[in-house]
């Protein structure tokens, strides 16, 4: 653990030392004395994004002088090596979310790391272990604490990237599959498949025995679709791509679709769904008209996604852990950025430049 206390405080405190030890050569306990009373008046520090007001990217504050929490009695205390960057966390710093945090806070939902200590009721981990944590907030640092409950031992196949991948974008993936109760030969079409939540979407559907068609920007994301389990890929900046998607199940449609940015595709989702079918609203960014009578000719249901329940997320991430012990859940990193590029990592995924699961690393 490192200390970044005060430069000035020590050399006032040093050259007090040095001038009474200089007039009074028998007071060889002053230098012992003064460092003890260094050392206990500056706290442990470290470094973490904090913000102080909501709104752009430029709210997002590297300091170094923040106080390393201390774990209560059911919490661990991770040394972070990596956070996962993920949509909500530019929407809570922008003020537009409905639950915000009080200011000032670190954000991030996402961490993975080396437990450093834990409180006096934690019996499942200790010092030294490898873990993922899911957080309210404090991610964006070198250190942070969890609840107990809320951490998880990380395989050592995977990394702390990977680790940092693993919460938010696969317990989102894992609740949106359940509330539109998606069924194995049932076909998906997850429209935004290249990013963290929708490659986790692909790795959970083909576990379950659904066909899994995916939607993305670029030839290298289609690529990684594939690669992740998607049986057939389009790129939705081509014209056209929608009556592919059609002629791929023969006129029939899809029955469920995982939608990414709902203000600009929910209407098209509509008019893509068999009879009966749902789709899950998982990203938004704005408002969209639709027609309702699509709904009602083909009994169709628009179910959001978020706001979990603590039983859903208790749920997904015992099928979370499942899959780590199992093999098929192995997280997909996109680019990396160090601790002090924040900035530039939420302007990224705002911009849908995401392929993979953004991740800032703290060394």
């Amino acid at each position: 653990m490192r200390t970044r206390s005060s430069i000035h405080l020590l050399s006032v405190l040093f050259a007090t030392c040095a001038l009474q030890v200089a007039t009074n050569e028998d007071d060889s306990s002053c230098s012992f004395d003064l460092m003890k009373a260094c050392r206990s008046s500056v706290s442990a520090v470290m470094k973490a994004v904090r913000v102080s007001e909501f709104g752009g990217v430029s709210v997002l504050k590297m300091k170094e002088d923040v106080i390393i929490p201390s774990p209560g009695p059911n919490e661990v205390l991770v040394r972070v090596h990596a956070a996962g960057v993920n949509p909500v966390e530019t929407y809570i710093r922008s003020g537009k979310y409905p639950a915000l945090p009080n200011l000032p806070y670190t954000p991030g939902n996402d961490a993975a790391g080396v437990v450093h200590s834990v409180g006096s009721k934690v019996s499942q981990f200790k010092k030294g272990d490898r873990v993922f944590t899911q957080l309210c907030t404090g991610a964006y640092a070198e250190f942070t604490t969890a609840d107990q409950n809320s951490v998880f031992d990380l395989p050592e196949r995977l990394s702390f990237a990977q680790g940092a991948a693993l919460s938010i974008p696969y317990r989102t993936a894992y609740v949106a599959l359940k509330r539109v109760q998606a069924r194995a030969s049932e076909t998906v079409l997850i429209h935004g498949a290249t990013g963290g939540v929708g490659i986790a979407a692909i790795q959970f559907a083909r576990a379950y025995g659904m066909t899994v068609f995916g939607t993305g920007g670029s030839s290298q994301g289609l690529e990684m679709a594939l690669q992740n389990g998607a049986h057939k890929v389009f790129n939705h900046k081509e014209s056209g791509y929608l009556d592919l998607i059609r002629e791929a199940t023969n006129d029939d449609g899809v029955d469920v679709i995982l939608e990414m940015l709902a203000n600009v595709n929910l209407g098209e989702d509509l008019k893509l769904l068999k009879m009966d079918g749902r789709v899950a609203v998982i990203g938004n960014r704005g408002t969209v008209e639709i027609n309702p009578r699509e709904t009602m000719t083909k009994r169709l249901a628009i179910i959001g996604v978020g706001r979990f329940t603590d039983e859903e997320v208790k749920e997904a991430m015992a099928a979370v852990v499942g899959g780590i012990d199992q093999g098929w859940i192995t997280p997909l990193v996109g680019k990396e950025y160090l601790l002090e590029n924040v900035t530039e990592a939420h302007r990224d995924i705002i911009d849908g430049n995401a392929r993979g699961k953004m991740v800032l690393l703290v060394p």
